[in-house]
């Protein structure tokens, strides 16, 4: 090798980069704990709680912060309203422990709300403001929130429901145009005023309320479509940890390239993050937002996710890093306008949540030649990402959801609970300071689920001989075919390998011999157009023809997703069974 030439990739083991990474006396240092009556890896290093995020955050306080269309606060001024909502809290008699719901789209409001709840010790408790009235119902009874917050529209959709919930003593309104004559109800404003006014709050210290890393921080509930959803009960380590698993990968990364991770700088430039997926969603919450008060970060929203809006969005804001779910990728790269803009601020294109198609990391570095894509896997009870992987390895290796951080573990078991070779499909098992407690009330779930520090993913996957996971599907989502497994991840990945493919699902067809068949529902990109048959002849060439979709469906928008970003294979049938087109 010559002098300067880089050395050739990967530069170490990923064992390697962590035993480096997590050595004696380095900021990510690795120890053992006994967290809640389970021995496991923790970060040494760790932040104990949020209130020490929340106060790091105090450094950039001249910096953005949020910003929707017009309305635009700095990170001082957005810590003032959170302070003064904090001590509100506090003086409506919230106690430590008491649950506080937050029913909202992505607002302003949205952080100042949850931070002003976790700075008064409540248990904050986001319900997912998709829900009908009658689920918001479920989720402020089953948590017992004694005080809620949300937006107006949430108010009118909830409204009829507020009597049956026992508990709730105060309800907190914002955007509202007309006072409400209930007196149960205030006006968010009332307390913190609009946006506009956060910066003419006096300054103010938060609440002198004693917390602890393993004390409840939050629930959030899981966006199951079978049965009621479950509060997967996050603490402050859960979340922190998490926080530490991204930095390690990101330092981790440098290391498999030959490279020193650099320093942290608090001078250096701003990071601004076009966010599409819901504060309510663990993503959202534990990867975007809370990270962006640690450093200072600034956050824009929309009202909802729209390509159009967000290409001039992204100009204007200086975006460095976007993402999601692979369709908004795709979304982007595929608008006919791309072009029109000046996009050279991106540094990062991060998703999960569905499937990603191996090309789709080329485009990304073709069209953003200095952006780092990623991928991941998690669920809300992992706190979010609980595997990451980007940069060469993702490159490498783009059907891997990457590999666990120095402190988590994972295994793949068989039905009968024993645990399998590199190489065999089964269940994905996780363990590791980012596992949740439990879920709020409910032991039965919460035995079955969780064992020994252990999380029962319920995702059917496998592990290279180098460590990383590649998901091959849900295990109730797998499909049996006379027989024969087919793995529907499998055959989606084939799909989206067609290049007029944005967007793919598979479901099973019932069949009164074979039990079932797969069908595949599609989306193509846009000015593209392909045939059933093409694509089933396109599948043919990449997958057994006992996989082979028997039919291929097109349909004429985004496929339906929940919270998480997953498409929503329920509704999909439902659609299917009774198409609205």
């Amino acid at each position: 090798m010559t002098d300067g030439a880089k050395p050739a990739f990967p530069a170490m083991s990923i064992e390697q980069a962590h035993a480096l990474l997590t050595a004696p006396g380095s900021p990510l240092e690795v120890g053992e704990e006994e967290v809640r009556g389970i021995r496991m890896k923790v970060w040494k290093n760790a932040p104990p709680t949020l209130r020490e995020i929340y106060a790091a955050g105090a450094a950039f306080g001249a910096r953005d912060h949020l910003v929707f269309e017009n309305e635009r606060a700095t990170v001082a001024a957005f810590q003032a309203a959170a302070n003064k909502f904090a001590h509100q809290l506090i003086a409506d008699g919230v106690k430590p422990g008491d649950r506080v719901a937050l029913i909202m789209r992505n607002l302003p409001e949205w952080p100042v709300a949850f931070w002003g709840a976790v700075l008064a010790g409540a248990i904050v408790t986001p319900l997912n403001a998709w829900w009908t009235g009658p689920e918001l119902e479920y989720g402020l009874k089953n948590s017992g929130s004694s005080l809620a917050i949300m937006d107006v529209e949430r108010y009118e959709r909830v409204r009829e429901h507020l009597d049956n919930c026992p508990d709730l003593k105060k309800i907190y309104v914002s955007r509202s145009k007309e006072e409400i004559a209930d007196p149960r109800i205030e006006r968010l404003e009332t307390i913190v005023g609009t946006t506009a006014d956060w910066a003419s709050i006096p300054a103010n210290a938060p609440p002198a309320i004693a917390t602890k890393a393993d004390d409840d921080v939050a629930i959030f509930y899981t966006s199951g479509t079978t049965g009621n959803p479950k509060g997967a009960v996050i603490s402050h380590r859960n979340i922190i940890s998490n926080m530490l698993n991204a930095m390690s990968a990101q330092a981790r990364a440098f290391l498999r390239r030959g490279e020193a991770p650099p320093a942290p700088d608090p001078n250096g430039p701003q990071r601004s993050f076009l966010i599409s997926v819901p504060f309510f969603h663990a993503t959202g919450c534990f990867a975007i937002m809370i990270p962006a008060m640690l450093t200072g970060n600034k956050i824009v929203m929309q009202r909802r996710w729209d390509v159009d809006q967000a290409l001039p969005l992204m100009e204007k804001e200086r975006i460095t890093h976007f993402g999601g779910v692979p369709t908004i990728a795709w979304q982007v790269l595929e608008h006919p306008k791309i072009n029109d803009y000046d996009l050279s601020s991106i540094e990062g294109v991060s998703y999960g949540g569905a499937p990603a198609a191996p090309e789709l990391v080329n485009r990304i570095k073709a069209r953003f030649p200095s952006a780092q894509p990623g991928q991941g896997w998690g669920m809300t009870e992992t706190s979010a990402t609980a595997v990451s992987n980007g940069s060469e390895d993702y490159m490498r290796k783009p059907a891997s959801t990457g590999v666990p951080s120095a402190t988590g573990e994972a295994k793949i078991v068989s039905l009968e609970g024993q645990e399998l070779p590199r190489g065999e499909v089964g269940e994905l098992w996780y363990k590791g300071p980012i596992v949740v407690r439990g879920y709020w009330q409910n032991e039965k779930a919460t035995k079955e689920t969780f064992i020994d520090g252990w999380i029962k993913t319920g995702d059917l996957a496998k592990i290279d001989d180098e460590g990383f996971i590649y998901i091959v599907d849900r295990a109730k989502d797998m499909l049996i075919r006379g027989g024969e497994n087919i793995y529907c991840v499998e055959v989606e990945n084939a799909l989206y390998d067609h290049p007029a493919v944005m967007d793919a699902a598979v479901v099973g067809k019932p069949h009164m011999q074979l039990g079932e068949e797969p069908l595949a529902v599609v989306h193509l990109k846009p000015g593209t157009s392909a045939t059933s048959e093409e694509l089933r002849h396109h599948c043919a060439q990449k997958i057994a023809a006992f996989k082979v979709p028997v039919e291929v469906l097109f349909w004429p928008e985004t496929l339906p997703r929940n919270a998480n970003g997953k498409i929503m294979k329920s509704e999909l049938k439902k659609q299917i069974e009774n198409p609205q087109f």
